[in-house]
């Protein structure tokens, strides 16, 4: 087990900026976390590895940023047993919505 407490995951470095904001506030008060690029599409095997070993490394919780479809934050839910907080990333398309509509429809 390590310290860290909280895993940021995003689906892609282009979700950093927003996920930027989450590993700022984590460090200004003290708790220690780990950031890392999981892909629900692209690499859903190493979301599974991720998610399905998070708790046995001391992770409580997962923070999970996606845009679009934004299907990570509720992949990462079923695979682990800890609370997953997810995180709208803004798109082009539909400024956000897209992502917050899928983010809160997605068990």
């Amino acid at each position: 087990m390590t310290d860290v407490s909280v895993g940021i995951i995003m689906g892609s470095d282009s979700d950093l900026p927003v996920m930027q904001d989450a590993a700022d506030i984590l460090r200004e008060l003290g708790v220690a976390y780990e950031m890392t690029i999981v892909s629900a599409h692209r690499t859903p095997q190493r979301l599974y590895d991720y998610a399905s070993a998070a708790r046995g490394r001391g992770i409580k919780v997962i923070i999970a940023g996606a845009g679009g479809a934004a299907h990570l934050p509720g992949m990462a839910a079923a695979i682990s047993e800890l609370p997953v907080i997810g995180v709208p990333v803004k798109t082009s398309t539909l400024n956000g919505q897209d992502s917050l509509l899928s983010i809160v429809q997605m068990p």
